[in-house]
């Protein structure tokens, strides 16, 4: 067993055995290569990526690279998922280098830490056009002991470009926050927009749950067809898709081909709570009972096989299982047909299942079908449903894929917000507690006596590695959305969260925040986020979050350092709106006075009118009479009318008139969403 044993990630102790001398990221692999004079091999990957088990089990399980690896280099093994500051360094130098990222990443690094060759998946031997791992090394060598020169020039050009990738490199002029902005993204959608399966771009198609969100928004707000033709297009295609697992509920990481039948079968905890938020508004908006499905067979995958008995979410399952990419999920002709009995020839039809199947393991010939809507607007009937109930029951006694059983802040704090949303949006008090349990888990085994808060959890070993501003910021969110749908005292933890965010985090110059904290590990460059990508970027999250702090507190300081940010992103932004649809969210509270609603007293006939719909741009609480206001003016002062629970819809902290009847406060909340239409 080598170092990897002792760690906490999964992902990192799956290679403890491995014959490569591995250290973990730290002083002591530095110092060695140093006293060595020996580079850096740095091997990025995560415990659900697919290939990052084909190269650990072509090379780094292998006797004869490994005795290259331990006899030229330094080795160090990194977990992205715990150290996405290491992570997104070396992927800006990859990508610098080769055009394209992705993992496992393998880098090449000085003593110093400084890149000077890298790339993604390297085969053992030279294999359809890709350099072997074998000849990568043997080039490596060469040039670090014979031509050190170019090596320390390499090295300077790639810390030059990637401390050239930050914030404040990608600023523009700035200037007034313009609603054209947002109609500027909403054409760049529809351009990108795949009328036929949905989604923006060619295979590889990523869920695109942010831009579902923003254009939910735009035909709320507008009216106009077109973005929820977007939007419906493509849920209706995911949710028929194999990228959806229609036994056990929840979303694959992303589909290999254009039309969401092939996925990469890994599952992650984003995914599913972005994926979640996104159908759960669809449905908010159209009614359609399919998405509420959806979202209610996610949640309950998630609270079934990635829950921790004390709150916590594991980050991810995997795409393997014996060795197999999809075996579990995948189903032949006669063991369907044995399972499903009668049912069997309407759940052949109705999801494509043929005796060839539709999916072969390229390395191991394992063949089956991924089972799929052949119909997209079909509605499975309650035969089938039952069927697959019992597919559900056989499945589970199958091996399953490997769980990466670590908590990871950022990740959970996604979660927690769509699971809150959607307790208060179907009413589900279980659901609810589960939410609460969650937050009460991320403060206490996350965070440190001293208060600061840590990136990921592990049973065997707690609380490990400082939280980066991606944690704080998600954690800002989903506390704010427990002050609105659960309790305002919630308030209390927003502000505090928010404090330290930008006490951490903060980057004066441009509104914005780096990724790791000023009482962070020194690394060669300090790294910003920026786009949004499968996740919402630190600085989207903290843009959205402290812009909803702001109105719900009345206390305008909290939005000035997003709305600088958003003024000096404007223009990228509307013109790449894929790599910023989260940061469009927090763009519309910039430039649109928040509809503010404040509930007193509990009336479920009310609570369903504020959170069993989607209202842009909105920011609610609810207490009793008398509670909540220290924490916010929207509560202060606001009484029962004549003993019945009432509800404020205000502006600007200016409330109309209270009502006591859902059919008034929809009538209030509908004339304010009309009083912000384009």
């Amino acid at each position: 067993m080598n170092r990897l044993a002792s760690e906490s990630s999964p992902y990192l102790r799956q290679h403890a055995d491995n014959p490569v001398d591995w250290y973990p990221w730290g002083e002591a692999a530095f110092a060695r290569a140093a006293a060595e004079d020996k580079p850096i091999l740095l091997s990025v990957g995560y415990s659900a990526c697919h290939w990052c088990h084909v190269m650990a089990h072509e090379s780094f399980e292998d006797q004869q690279v490994a005795a290259v690896m331990n006899d030229r280099f330094v080795n160090v093994k990194v977990d992205r998922e715990e150290r996405p500051d290491v992570d997104a360094i070396y992927m800006d130098a990859v990508q610098a280098l080769t055009g394209q990222g992705g993992w496992p990443m393998t880098v090449f690094l000085t003593p110093e830490g400084r890149p000077f060759f890298g790339g993604t998946y390297f085969p053992k031997e030279d294999r359809q056009g890709m350099p072997g791992f074998l000849r990568v090394m043997d080039a490596i060598e060469d040039v670090w002991r014979n031509q050190r020169e170019s090596v320390a020039d390499q090295a300077e050009q790639l810390t030059s470009a990637m401390a050239g990738r930050g914030l404040r490199d990608h600023l523009g002029a700035g200037g007034d926050l313009s609603p054209a902005v947002l109609d500027g993204a909403e054409d760049a959608l529809g351009a990108a927009f795949d009328a036929r399966f949905g989604g923006f771009g060619s295979a590889p198609k990523f869920p695109p749950s942010m831009a579902v969100d923003f254009l939910l928004r735009r035909h709320v707000r507008t009216g106009a067809p077109e973005p929820l033709t977007m939007v419906t297009t493509t849920l209706d295609a995911m949710a028929a898709g194999g990228i959806y697992d229609h036994v056990g509920g929840g979303f694959a990481r992303y589909s290999t081909d254009a039309h969401w039948l092939v996925p990469h079968f890994e599952k992650m905890l984003y995914d599913q709570a972005l994926l979640v938020g996104a159908y759960l508004r669809a449905h908010l908006v159209t009614g359609t009972p399919r998405y509420r499905q959806v979202v209610e067979a996610t949640i309950e995958y998630v609270l079934r096989d990635l829950h921790h008995p004390d709150g916590g979410f594991f980050s991810a399952e995997d795409a393997d299982s014996e060795g197999v990419e999809g075996k579990f999920y995948l189903w032949s002709l006669d063991e369907l047909t044995e399972v499903c009995g009668d049912a069997a020839p309407e759940v052949v039809r109705a999801y494509g299942v043929t005796a060839a199947g539709n999916f072969r393991d390229p390395h191991t010939g394992y063949a089956g079908t991924i089972l799929h809507l052949v119909d997209r607007d079909e509605e499975p009937g309650p035969e089938i449903t039952a069927a697959l109930g019992r597919l559900f029951e056989r499945r589970e006694q199958r091996v399953r894929p490997g769980r990466d059983d670590k908590v990871l802040l950022g990740w959970n704090a996604l979660f927690l917000r769509s699971l809150a949303e959607a307790a208060a949006a179907f009413e589900r008090p279980d659901w609810m507690e589960a939410a609460r349990a969650n937050a009460r888990f991320l403060g206490t085994a996350l965070r440190r006596a001293d208060g600061r808060l840590l990136r990921s959890w592990h049973e065997t070993s707690g609380g490990r590695h400082l939280a980066v501003a991606e944690d704080y910021a998600a954690l800002l969110e989903a506390y704010l959305t427990l002050a609105e749908v659960d309790d305002v005292a919630w308030l209390d933890d927003a502000r505090w969260c928010a404090a330290e965010l930008t006490r951490l985090f903060a980057d004066e110059e441009s509104g914005g925040f780096f990724t790791t904290g000023s009482d962070a590990e020194a690394l060669i460059v300090r790294p910003q986020d920026l786009f949004d990508n499968a996740t919402p970027s630190e600085n989207s999250l903290a843009a959205d979050g402290l812009l909803r702090l702001a109105a719900l507190t009345g206390d305008d300081a909290y939005a000035t350092g997003p709305r600088r940010l958003l003024a000096s992103l404007a223009e990228i932004a509307g013109q790449h709106a894929t790599s910023f649809a989260f940061l469009l969210g927090a763009y519309e509270r910039a430039i649109t006075a928040p509809i503010e609603v404040a509930l007193v007293g509990d009336e479920p006939a009310l609570r369903r009118e504020v959170f069993a719909r989607l209202i842009p741009v909105s920011v609610a609480v609810q207490a009793e009479p008398g509670v909540g206001d220290e924490v916010t003016p929207l509560l202060a002062g606001r009484t029962r009318v004549d003993g019945k629970p009432a509800a404020y819809v205000c502006e600007h902290f200016a409330c109309r008139l209270p009502v006591t009847t859902p059919e008034a406060l929809r009538t209030e909340i509908d004339a304010a969403l009309a009083r912000r239409s384009p």
